[in-house]
C-alpha cells in the first residue's frame, strides 16, 4: 500500500480563490475591504521571504496590505506604539507581527498588545484561552490549516484517535484543542512522553510538530492512518519534515509532503482569518467555510 499524497498546494489554491470571491462580495455589497498589516523588525532572511509571500497573497485576494519594516535595533516602546496605532486604525482588520523578534524585545508583551479581534495569528493569551474553553476565537493559522486538510480528507473526525506530537503554543496545543472541538479523542505527546511509538501505532490521525527531522518513523504509523507533517527542517538533503516520509508513505493511508503540504495552507488561513476578522468587526455573517 502506498499512501495518498495530501496536496496542500491545491487545497490552499482553492481556499484562496474562495476567499477572493468573498472579499469581492464584501467590497461590492458593503463597501468594505479587509486589511492586513504585517510588521517586520530586523532583516532576518527567512522572515523577509515570509513577509513577501504574505504581501503577494494579500494583494491576490483583493485585500489591502500594510507593511511596516523596522530596524533590528528598534526599541520595544516604538514597536508597541506602532501596534497601538494599528489597533486604532479602522482600515486594519488583522495585525501580524513577524516572529522571531530581536532578543531585546519581549515577544509576549508585543503579541498581547495586539487587539484580540485583530490577532489573526491567534497568539494572544485571550484568543488562546477562548480556544481552550470552546469559545469563538481567532485560531492560529497552521493548526487551522491542518484541521482543514483533515476535514477535506476524512470528513467527520468524531471518534477518531488523534495523536499530536509537540506541545508548542503555536501548533501543538491549539491543534489539540481543535481536534477536541471536532470530537476526536486526543493525546498530546512531547519530549518526555514514554512509549511514543506505541501511541503512534494506535492513532488514526498523527500530527507531527516536534521540529526534529524525520523523527517519526515509518513503523510507528498505524496502517491506513492520516499523517499531517507540520515540520520544516533544513538539512543537507534539503527541506524535510518531522516524519520519515518515504517510510511512512508505505504504511499510511494519506500523508502531507514537505514542502507542499501544510505550508501553503498557513498563508491561506492567514487570509481566511483576516476576512473573518473584517466580518466580525462589521457584524456581518461569518465567512463560509473558513473557520474552525
Amino acid at each position: 500500500m502506498t499512501a495518498d499524497i495530501i496536496d496542500g498546494k491545491a487545497l490552499a489554491a482553492d481556499l484562496r480563490a474562495r476567499i477572493g470571491a468573498q472579499v469581492a462580495a464584501m467590497r461590492s455589497t458593503h463597501g468594505i475591504v479587509p486589511g492586513l498589516a504585517v510588521v517586520l523588525v530586523g532583516d532576518d532572511p527567512a522572515s523577509a521571504v515570509y513577509v513577501r509571500s504574505k504581501a503577494r497573497a494579500t494583494a491576490e485576494a483583493g485585500m489591502q496590505g500594510f507593511e511596516h519594516r523596522l530596524p533590528a535595533d528598534t526599541p520595544q516602546e516604538t514597536l508597541l506604539a506602532l501596534v497601538g496605532r494599528l489597533n486604532d486604525d479602522p482600515a486594519v482588520n488583522g495585525i501580524l507581527v513577524q516572529l522571531p523578534l530581536p532578543p531585546h524585545v519581549d515577544e509576549t508583551a508585543v503579541i498581547n498588545a495586539i487587539a484580540p479581534e485583530k490577532d489573526v495569528d491567534g497568539f494572544t493569551v485571550l484568543n488562546a484561552g477562548r480556544l481552550a474553553t470552546g469559545q469563538r476565537a481567532m485560531v492560529p493559522c497552521t493548526p487551522l490549516g491542518c484541521l482543514m486538510l483533515l476535514r477535506d480528507r476524512l470528513g467527520s473526525l468524531a471518534g477518531l484517535d488523534a495523536l499530536v506530537i509537540g506541545r508548542s503554543n503555536i501548533v501543538g496545543r491549539p491543534m489539540a484543542q481543535l481536534l477536541l472541538a471536532n470530537d476526536a479523542t486526543v493525546t498530546v505527546a512531547h519530549s518526555r512522553t514514554r512509549e511514543l511509538p506505541a501511541l503512534c501505532r494506535r492513532a488514526d490521525i498523527v500530527v507531527a510538530a516536534v521540529g526534529r527531522p524525520r523523527f517519526v518513523q515509518g513503523d510507528w504509523i498505524k496502517p491506513g492512518a492520516t499523517v499531517i507533517d507540520v515540520g520544516i527542517n533544513r538539512t543537507d538533503a534539503g527541506l524535510v519534515g518531522d516524519v520519515d516520509f518515504d517510510a511512512a508513505r508505505r504504511v499510511a493511508g494519506a500523508i502531507t509532503p514537505v514542502p507542499g503540504g501544510v505550508g501553503p495552507m498557513t498563508i491561506a488561513c492567514l487570509l481566511a482569518n483576516t476576512l473573518t476578522a473584517a466580518a466580525r468587526v462589521n457584524r456581518l455573517p461569518e465567512p463560509d467555510g473558513l473557520t474552525a
